[in-house]
């Protein structure tokens, strides 16, 4: 950390740093790590054995064998030593845990510790969330589309019964929540039997949307398959439709999300920054807030991919994404503001950091995907939580998924790691050699000399967008400035070089 920091922050530092040392001391050791490995898997009664122990910490009355009952004294440990670390009272997390969404993701970061052990930044021992790209049919033409997608699907798209096996074997990895994206998934005809079947296995399921398409009507079915719809809206109507490619488009997805809004589903108003929106962005946030009566706004990172690739000039420069990300924290800290505004930037667990350290009004974004919750959970806590969860979680706590099964470790790295047709998606995340690059912070080009490394460590996509490796820097940050002033001179010279020819 920085040494001009004063007397209550460096003391905060040994104490977060004490914090760390000892969750490290007493989870991170060969025979605690042993230990949970011992009590991970199957019990012969059925279903997960932490899971069963978990809620036997909670004091539900359960059948257990020999192994279940010694899983039980490990999880109370680990759960009871953790939650005090942290500053978290046990009867607050026995309320937490009485969520079944919450176990299954307290399954999945116990057995990431049994696995991995306590790593900087955390790596969970599945993705806890999987994006995936459902079909590349789509009814408009978005310039900054990762997925290139159009009026055509692709001719191996995986079929309603591999997708059916896909969920089987996610709910075997242990996989928490599935985004459903593309293109449009809602042009798919089978979509809500598959959003449906995973729902009843348990997922958190969402939806990312153009919402051209939703009806008063589609509105009622999704509620009953999606625990969250994401609704593109790339600025108002001149701008919308220009980026997304079909006039008409703006009023279609204001209606869609208003339909949303009214069948009671939790909505979000999802938008790309780029210089040709950036400065309606203000004005966009307060008309999705007061006209169009959604609880939370998404500011997705500009990446160079796909057919966004056209449109690279459009990028924010680092004071404009600084600007940008100081202006969605503040006004989501405003005692009037009603929204949840977060970022796909990882810079915006910085902008929040300054904030939070020693100002424990101020609460930390630890990581782009949080809800209200998990803010409010933080608030305190700081440094200690977010260099284990804060950051790119690529790789890390989530991928992506190809229509046709083609595994990525995010939907913006065009980076094939295998295909779910044919292998496991637990031995791809164990193995891949892509994914440990992605996981090791300290191996990264400028953003591994940076303090922030362990809760932003850029975005890996935007590195691998502009220079083809995914430990290069994220030169939208203020603090890789002079690659991003390198990228500036490359581009005069080769226009250049260009025009002299």
């Amino acid at each position: 950390m920085v040494s001009s920091v004063g007397p209550k922050a460096g003391s905060e530092i040994r104490t977060e740093d004490a914090i760390i040392n000892s969750v490290q001391k007493w989870l991170d050791n060969p025979v605690a790590r042993n230990l949970l490995k011992l009590v991970c898997g199957k019990s012969k009664h059925g279903g997960n054995r932490l899971d069963i122990a978990i809620r036997k910490y909670m004091g539900e009355n359960i059948q257990c064998d020999v192994r279940d009952t010694i899983a039980s004294i490990v999880v109370k440990f680990v759960l009871d030593h953790g939650a005090s670390a942290f500053g978290y009272s046990s009867s607050s997390l026995k309320e937490n845990l009485s969520d079944p969404l919450i176990r299954r993701g307290m399954v999945n970061v116990l057995e990431g510790i049994a696995r991995y052990g306590t790593r900087r930044p955390f790596t969970s021992v599945a993705p806890f969330l999987v994006v995936w790209n459902y079909t590349k049919l789509c009814n408009l033409r978005c310039e900054h589309c990762y997925e290139s997608a159009g009026p055509k699907a692709m001719e191996d798209e995986l079929t309603t019964e591999e997708a059916k096996n896909v969920i089987d074997e996610f709910e075997e990895a242990g996989v928490v929540a599935i985004a459903f994206s593309g293109g449009e998934p809602l042009m798919r005809k089978d979509i809500f039997e598959i959003a449906g079947y995973a729902k009843a296995r348990g997922f958190y399921t969402s939806v990312a949307t153009n919402g051209t398409l939703i009806t008063p009507d589609l509105a009622k079915k999704m509620k009953e398959v999606f625990d969250y719809v994401e609704i593109s809206l790339d600025g108002f109507e001149a701008a919308h439709d220009k980026f997304r490619g079909v006039p008409g488009a703006w009023r279609r997805t204001c209606e869609g999300i208003k339909n949303c809004v009214a069948e009671g589903i939790d909505t979000c108003v999802a938008l790309t920054a780029t210089r040709y929106n950036f400065h309606e962005i203000p004005n966009l946030v307060d008309f999705a807030e007061k006209e169009l009566g959604v609880k939370r706004v998404i500011i997705f990172n500009y990446v160079p991919t796909g057919r966004g690739k056209e449109i690279i000039d459009q990028d924010l420069s680092p004071e404009e994404r600084q600007d940008l990300l100081e202006y969605l924290y503040k006004r989501m800290m405003d005692t009037n503001c009603r929204l949840i505004c977060y970022s796909t930037a990882p810079q915006y667990s910085t902008v929040s950091w300054r904030y939070a350290f020693g100002e424990e009004s101020a609460p930390l974004v630890a990581t782009h995907f949080t809800n209200r919750g998990a803010i409010e959970a933080l608030q305190g806590r700081t440094k200690s939580l977010a260099d284990f969860l804060g950051g790119c979680g690529a790789g890390r706590l989530y991928c992506g998924l190809e229509p046709n099964g083609d595994i990525t470790p995010c939907v913006f790295m065009p980076i094939k790691l295998g295909n779910i047709r044919k292998d496991r998606l637990r031995e791809i995340w164990h193995s891949a050699e892509i994914l440990w690059k992605l996981r090791d912070r300290d191996a990264l080009e400028g953003c591994g000399q940076c303090e922030h490394k362990y809760i932003c460590g850029g975005c890996r996509a935007r590195a691998y967008g502009y220079y083809g490796d995914v430990q290069a820097p994220d030169p939208g940050c203020v603090h890789n400035q002079h690659y991003w002033e390198q990228l500036k001179q490359e581009k005069k010279s080769s226009a250049s070089a260009q025009l002299s020819v």
